[in-house]
């Protein structure tokens, strides 16, 4: 197996734009807490996080038992966002276009690794017809926080693609750095909730159709 590419993406903000139903949540959940959200881009610096951290960095003052209602008034709220508005959350230009190049490659694999919870990302997948698509699917409910490797440890083990054949796709510091801590390549992207000059990815790319050639240009093409 060791011809085999692994191609991983993360997903709020490089897959899917899900700022607005994450706003509105936030708004939701701390309104039910009776507290003073913090500004759109204090709110958008923690995308990626699990929310237990990221509730930890907004309200570092706030006890743990406030955090833990926050995370569950947030979770309630999203989800019942998603079941409101299907509107919500889109695919980013060029993304079903950009994974179904990939796939059509027989060397190449494709993961997840994601803040998002496992019922999160069942829906997402759903919406947009990308269930079955990804050979490993690592999210917050079995693994620490990013930036700790553990996600991309995992998805390599699962598919036994070794780390210098395999390449992070995302839009934060916590996917790069996460990506780095596991020895493998970045490509950054410039749509995404984290400035683009915070990520010092390896390549960065403007737009889905980049992703294809940046993925051999860093892993290799050996078809």
């Amino acid at each position: 197996m060791s011809d085999l590419r692994l191609v991983i993406f993360d997903v709020d903000g490089t897959l899917v734009d899900s700022q607005a139903e994450i706003m509105a949540a936030m708004t939701l959940a701390f309104g039910a807490e009776g507290m003073v959200m913090p500004d759109r881009a204090t709110v958008l610096s923690i995308v990626g996080l699990s929310l237990a951290e990221a509730f930890h960095v907004l309200c570092p003052d706030a006890d743990e038992a406030r955090r833990a209602r926050l995370v569950a008034a947030y979770k309630a709220s999203f989800m019942q966002l998603r079941s409101d508005n299907q509107e919500m959350g889109p695919l980013f230009p060029g993304a079903l276009e950009a994974i179904a190049a990939l796939r059509a490659q027989d060397d190449t694999l494709l993961a997840v690794a994601t803040g998002k919870s496992r019922r999160g990302l069942d829906k997402v997948l759903e919406r947009h017809g990308l269930t079955g698509v990804f050979h490993s699917e690592q999210v917050a409910d079995h693994h620490p926080s990013k930036p700790n490797p553990s996600m991309i440890l995992t998805a390599l083990n699962e598919t036994g693609v070794a780390p210098q054949k395999a390449v992070m796709l995302g839009d934060t510091t916590y996917d790069m750095d996460m990506a780095r801590a596991a020895g493998i390549r970045t490509i950054g992207v410039t749509w995404g909730y984290h400035a683009p000059d915070t990520l010092r990815a390896d390549v960065m790319i403007d737009d889905f159709a980049a992703l294809p050639g940046a993925v051999d240009q860093l892993i290799g093409l050996e078809r």
